[in-house]
C-alpha cells in the first residue's frame, strides 16, 4: 500500500514537470552528537561541553527534477520547534526559492503536517503543490534523513561549541556542503531505494 502511494505520486508529478521534493525536520543542541574518533594509543578521547539544552530545529526539503538529472537541498534554521505556522513559512519560503515550480512534497505523518490549519492552508496552495505521505514508520524511505545523519556524522560529530550561534555556523557550513554536492543528494535518494 505505502509503496503504491509513493509510485502513483512519482507518476503524478512526472505528468506535471513538477519537482519531487521530501520534507522533513530535525534538531541539534549544544550537547554534542558523539561518534566514534582515532586517537593515540593510550589517549581515550574525552569530550568537554557546556550542559546545556540550548536547541535550534532544522526543516529540510531535497528537491528532485522528475527527470532524476538534478537536485537541491533548501533548509531553515529556527529556535524551538517547528509547527504548523513555521512549517508554512518554510514551505512558502520553498517555493520561492524553487522559483515558483510545481511541487509535488512527501513528508511523514507529523501531527504539524495534519492539523487543521496546515490543511486550510494546503487546500489554498493546489496550483503549485501536491502533498504525499510517506507510509507509516517509513522514514527510511525519505531521503532527508541522510542529510541529518551526513550532518551529524560531519560537521556536528564531536562537536562542542560555547554557543548555539556557534553550532548553527557549523550547521549551515555542512548543509551549504550537502546542497552544493548534486550527485551526494542523488545518491540519499538511490540509497532509500526509491527511484524517479
Amino acid at each position: 500500500m505505502g509503496e503504491r502511494t509513493v509510485a502513483e505520486g512519482k507518476k503524478s508529478a512526472r505528468r506535471r514537470g513538477a519537482l519531487i521534493v521530501f520534507q522533513d525536520e530535525s534538531g541539534f543542541s549544544l550537547l554534542p552528537s558523539v561518534r566514534s574518533t582515532w586517537a593515540p594509543r593510550g589517549k581515550t578521547p574525552v569530550l568537554r561541553h557546556h550542559f546545556s539544552w540550548k536547541r535550534l530545529s532544522m526543516a529540510g526539503a531535497l528537491a528532485y527534477e522528475p527527470d532524476g538529472t538534478d537536485a537541491q537541498l533548501v533548509f531553515q534554521m529556527r529556535p524551538g520547534a517547528y509547527n504548523d505556522e513555521s512549517l508554512i513559512e518554510f514551505l512558502t519560503e520553498m517555493h520561492a526559492l524553487l522559483e515558483d515550480r510545481l511541487v509535488t512534497l512527501i513528508w511523514d505523518g507529523l501531527p504539524s503536517h495534519r492539523s487543521r490549519r496546515m490543511k486550510e492552508w494546503l487546500s489554498t496552495q493546489r496550483r503549485w503543490l501536491v502533498v504525499e505521505q510517506l507510509p507509516a514508520y517509513g522514514h527510511d524511505l525519505n531521503p532527508i534523513e541522510k542529510v541529518w545523519g551526513n550532518l551529524k556524522a560531519k560537521e556536528l560529530a564531536n562537536l562542542c561549541p560555547d554557543t548555539i550561534g556557534e553550532a548553527a555556523g557549523a550547521a549551515d557550513e555542512g548543509l551549504c556542503r550537502i546542497g552544493g554536492e548534486t550527485e551526494l543528494c542523488l545518491a540519499f535518494l538511490r540509497h532509500t531505494g526509491l527511484k524517479l
